[in-house]
């Protein structure tokens, strides 16, 4: 996920309080909240993954089941009730106990039932929900232990896509949030490439740790100039 934009004049950042400072309370004072955001900026406990439902894979997999079990129970009580097996099973049924293990068919039937349930098997164990960063846990404020945040990947590539274009000499800046890397890539138009990246990497790196995320992921930084004509 990714952000691009170009130059703005610089305004106020989104981003919260460096560790360490006080937040300003509602009339504009700077001191008024600090106890409170003094206990926030302390490194927290490791957040766990937020799971999705899976309510789509659920729902789907639930109805062809029951749709596949209705059949089969209304066959087997009409087989009961007198009447003939409809011809679908019986033609199942012969298949089963005439075709040879090695046939072309049979193989492909349980690749695709061994995939079938590979794929419900990676659904019940992993998270999902990549798109969702896991902040760290606030200690020190009784009643947070339960409390769990998230930050969206687009909205911290964003703040910090806004931070990049602020650094002096950048045109344009690109940045791209993953669960474990950040990627910046920007233009430079005016000064060093090599004092811009500098400044960059400082800007950014600090912008990273402020967002205070459970798993601070590591940061990428490229500048190069924009193509002529």
């Amino acid at each position: 996920m990714s952000a691009n934009t170009w130059r703005q004049p610089t305004g106020d950042s989104d981003l919260p309080p460096e560790p360490g400072q006080a937040a300003p309370s509602a009339d504009g004072t700077p001191g008024a909240g600090s106890g409170a955001t003094a206990a926030i900026d302390e490194p927290g406990r490791s957040a766990r993954r937020f799971w999705s439902t899976r309510r789509i894979p659920a729902a789907v997999v639930a109805l062809l089941s029951a749709a596949a079990i209705g059949l089969l129970l209304y066959d087997v009580v009409s087989v009961r009730a007198g009447r003939s097996a409809m011809r679908w099973r019986l033609r199942l049924a012969e298949e089963l106990a005439t075709r040879p293990l090695d046939d072309i068919w049979v193989i492909v039937g349980a690749a695709v039932a061994m995939a079938l349930g590979l794929w419900l098997f990676l659904l019940a164990v992993t998270p999902g929900l990549r798109r969702l960063l896991p902040m760290r846990q606030p200690t020190g404020i009784p009643g947070t232990g339960e409390v769990r945040a998230g930050l969206d990947r687009r909205a911290a590539a964003l703040v910090l896509r806004d931070r990049a274009v602020q650094v002096p000499g950048v045109q344009s800046a690109r940045v791209a949030v993953g669960r474990r890397k950040v990627k910046a890539r920007a233009r430079a138009h005016f000064r060093e490439l090599e004092d811009v990246r500098a400044d960059l990497d400082s800007e950014l790196g600090q912008a990273v740790t402020s967002l205070g995320l459970a798993r601070q992921p590591t940061l990428t930084v490229r500048v190069r100039r924009p193509k002529k004509g």
